[in-house]
């Protein structure tokens, strides 16, 4: 009997002609877009499984340690660099034989001088935007990058091969690429933070979806009336009605599938901070792909035959304009309460590796006091109307039909009421955890704003450095040395297990008054500096570095003191004064022998004295050259394409916090778009409904102004409303999630550009849909059959 009665329905919906197939169309179109971002979140599993298997596919391995020079290896160094904020992946090579192994995506190694590079590289090089970059990828582009050697298709990426490439300048040797590494384990945090912001996020589309299959609901009851009126019962006419929510429901199923393999293509033009998929990686899992498949339906069955349950649809027509019981505040308000003890019974979230979470008990307490939540508004919406008199005539016509009937006005900001609750849990259970995920790295950004790292050990092309670095466009300071170690020369004394050593630190006065407290200072001065954050034994520095004292430049047997002809020997000036350090701007603290260049005989900085001398600058830069930071970067590209250029920052996120926040970011703007959508076209099917109406109103001389100004202000009491339940719910929710963190204190100040934000896109609805009304006003809505 059900079956048959479904079957009827499902007849009805397809052959009730036009306005049957409009009121379809319209629960097809918002089914669709639910349907739509379901899909799109049930592919996230495989989009994130994806870009983590191409990833390591290209890691640069050896099968053995250390890998012999043949005919199927290749040097490899990393030379990742960016641009105007965007990260360049990059690497250099250089092939040992015929047989060495290409990266992934890469059908063979190019030749000296030539490279290979991503689509979106190639694109962004010959543009007028990549000139700058032009200049630091000298070489010449022979061929791109496959997808298998990308992680999306907007990455920008290089395999460069070049002769010049050793393992002397920071270059290693491998075999292969390809490495299978364990995932890190989640922070219990951020793991209670991805639960929430899943919940937080598809809530809002299961809520539109159980408000789009009930679209037409008025002129759906007068058909049931009218088969009461030829002899069926009661539940025959329900499950008819539920009949005809299954074929909108199904037909916006397949919409929606179809729209999501419309759109896919299309995903990998598109980047949100800096996230992009190729779009065979946008794939639903099976297994969540069929539970949106079968959801969908049995929910358009299951909202529709409770919708129905408190209507009484008689043969000379359905009870629902008329005035109903008044909604209960006692089953309501248990279902949030009931969530959250569902997340206190979680217990606290500690430091560990999160094997005290139970994911269904938060999932569960969190979804509870969301719907919660949205089954509050209708009472809250009625409650709140039911106490409005008097005011403008545009006033009384919105809040009579509120009074009415305000069930149908709450369903449509019922989306938006929970999406801002679930935003603000999520900002302030953030806003109470991020300085956990920031680390202070102790760099002054406002004395140096990059750091520049030599790979080389050599003296001449370090001292290259710092005057190319000096001759940059936008620099305005470097402060740049030339450090290596030295030794007390001579046999090792009784108890010595090896010869004390003590770094020596080689830098103009400038650039030495950064690092230690240096006071008046001249070329030629030499300073013995005392570690002042007591992490080196001072004592330690004096047996070798002290004034007048002689030391070693380069390593000669230090071990067993004997004598070299290559050794060579300085003395420290006995002039030389005992100093503090500094910070310098890296946050790093440095300690020994501080030299000027004067200070040092002619040959003392020559390619041999110093034993693998390694050169550091730190750059100041002028904000008034808005690319400084891409010239500074170019000219170590000239200097040796493996040198390290980084930011300095006195915070420092957590990778997997920064993973996390930038996913919700991308999932947040997608619900967003959804919730507009949606919005509007809930919109749209309330005024088709009320065409009629609004005509008899403009036939007896109603002016469209107030009617206009009666339908803005229906759309804006149930926002209002909806937005101070969202705040007052969605601050419980995150206080509660605080409470399990451990956590004390948050930030409010995060908690009200979020209703703002949501009032701001239901007035953006509201306007596109004033077009709309205008066509409605007109006297043919007059007409009825």
């Amino acid at each position: 009997m059900r079956a048959r009665s479904l079957a009827m329905g499902v007849r009805f919906a397809a052959g009730g002609g036009r306005e049957g197939w409009v009121r379809t169309v319209l629960t097809a179109i918002g089914v669709g877009l639910g349907v739509m971002l379901l899909l799109g979140a049930a592919s996230v599993p495989h989009i994130l499984d994806a870009r983590e298997q191409r990833g390591e596919a290209r890691t640069a391995v050896s099968n053995k340690q250390p890998v012999k020079r043949s005919d199927s290896t290749l040097l490899y160094g990393g030379a990742e660099t960016s641009f105007r904020g965007r990260r360049i992946t990059g690497a250099l090579l250089r092939p040992d034989g015929p047989r060495a192994p290409a990266p992934p995506g890469v059908r063979e190694l190019p030749r000296n001088g030539e490279m290979v590079v991503s689509p979106a590289l190639a694109e962004l090089l010959s543009s007028p935007e990549g000139k700058l970059l032009r200049e630091r990828l000298h070489f010449t582009t022979v061929g791109t990058i496959a997808e298998p050697g990308l992680v999306g298709p907007g990455e920008l990426a290089y395999y460069a091969v070049s002769d010049a490439l050793t393992t002397e300048r920071g270059a290693h040797r491998i075999d292969g690429f390809g490495s299978r590494s364990e995932s890190p384990t989640m922070n219990p945090v951020l793991l209670v933070l991805i639960i929430v912001a899943c919940v937080v996020l598809l809530m809002p589309v299961a809520i539109f979806i159980a408000t789009a299959v009930r679209f037409g609901g008025e002129r759906r009851d007068r058909r049931l009336a009218a088969l009461r009126l030829i002899g069926a019962d009661t539940r025959t006419v329900r499950w008819t009605a539920a009949g005809e929510a299954l074929f909108g429901a199904v037909c916006g199923l397949l919409l929606g599938t179809a729209m999501f393999l419309a759109v896919r293509p299309a995903v990998g033009s598109l980047t949100l901070w800096n996230v992009n998929a190729f779009p065979g990686d946008i794939t639903p899992t099976p297994a969540l792909a069929a539970l949106v498949a079968l959801a969908v339906p049995l929910c358009a069955v299951g909202v529709t035959l409770f919708a129905l349950r408190g209507v009484a649809i008689e043969p000379l027509g359905v009870v629902r304009n008329s005035a109903g019981p008044r909604r209960r505040l006692r089953w309501r308000l248990p279902v949030p309460l009931v969530g959250i003890a569902l997340l206190l019974a979680n217990g606290p979230v500690g430091d560990g590796d999160g094997g005290g979470i139970n994911p269904y008990l938060i999932a569960g307490g969190a979804v509870l006091m969301l719907f919660g939540i949205a089954l509050l508004l209708p009472w809250v919406v009625e409650a709140a109307v039911g106490r409005f008199t008097g005011g403008p005539v545009p006033w009384q016509l919105a809040t009579r039909r509120l009074q009415l009937g305000s069930g149908a006005a709450a369903r449509a900001v019922g989306g938006i009421t929970v999406a801002v609750a679930g935003a603000i849990a999520l900002q302030l259970f953030v806003s109470a955890n991020q300085q956990d995920f920031m680390k202070v790295t102790g760099q002054d950004p406002h004395r140096a704003q990059l750091s520049v790292t030599l790979p080389s050990h050599d003296v001449a092309t370090a001292r290259k450095m710092i005057d190319q670095l000096r001759r940059t466009e936008g620099v305005r300071g470097v402060i740049a040395t030339i450090e290596a170690y030295v030794w007390r020369p001579g046999p090792l004394r009784k108890g010595e297990d090896f010869a004390p050593i003590t770094s020596l630190t080689v830098g103009d006065c400038p650039t030495l008054g950064e690092l230690a407290h240096t006071g008046s200072c001249k070329d030629g001065d030499v300073f013995v500096v005392k570690d002042g954050s007591g992490l080196v034994d001072s004592d330690w520095i004096f047996k070798t570095a002290r004034p007048g004292a002689r030391v070693q430049l380069n390593d000669a047997d230090v071990h067993t003191g004997e004598h070299d002809r290559g050794r060579r020997l300085w003395t420290i000036p006995k002039s030389a004064r005992i100093i503090d350090s500094r910070k310098d701007p890296s946050g790093e603290t440095a300690s020994g022998v501080f030299a000027t260049p004067g200070a040092l005989d002619t040959t003392a900085l020559d390619t041999t004295a110093l034993d693998d001398p390694t050169a550091r600058a730190m750059v100041k830069t002028d904000p008034r050259v808005g690319d400084a930071a891409e010239y500074v970067r170019n000219t170590a590209a000239r200097i040796d394409p493996l040198m390290s250029v980084g930011t300095l920052q006195n915070l420092e996120r957590d990778k997997q916090y920064s993973s996390v926040r930038t996913g919700l970011l991308v999932a947040a703007a997608a619900t967003l778009a959804l919730i507009a959508a949606s919005m509007l076209v809930t919109t749209l099917e309330q005024l088709r409904e009320r065409r009629q109406l609004l005509s008899v109103l403009v036939a007896f001389g109603t002016r469209r102004a107030t009617l206009g100004w009666s339908v803005l202000w229906q759309t804006a009491v149930p926002v209002a409303l909806g937005l101070a339940l969202a705040l007052a719910g969605g601050a419980g929710l995150g206080v509660v999630l605080v409470r399990m963190a451990g956590k004390s204190t948050f930030d409010w100040s995060v908690v009200w550009p979020l209703p703002a934000a949501g009032a701001a896109l239901v007035l953006l609805v509201t306007l596109f849909s004033l077009p709309p009304l205008w066509r409605m006003m007109r006297p043919d809505g007059l007409r009825t059959e």
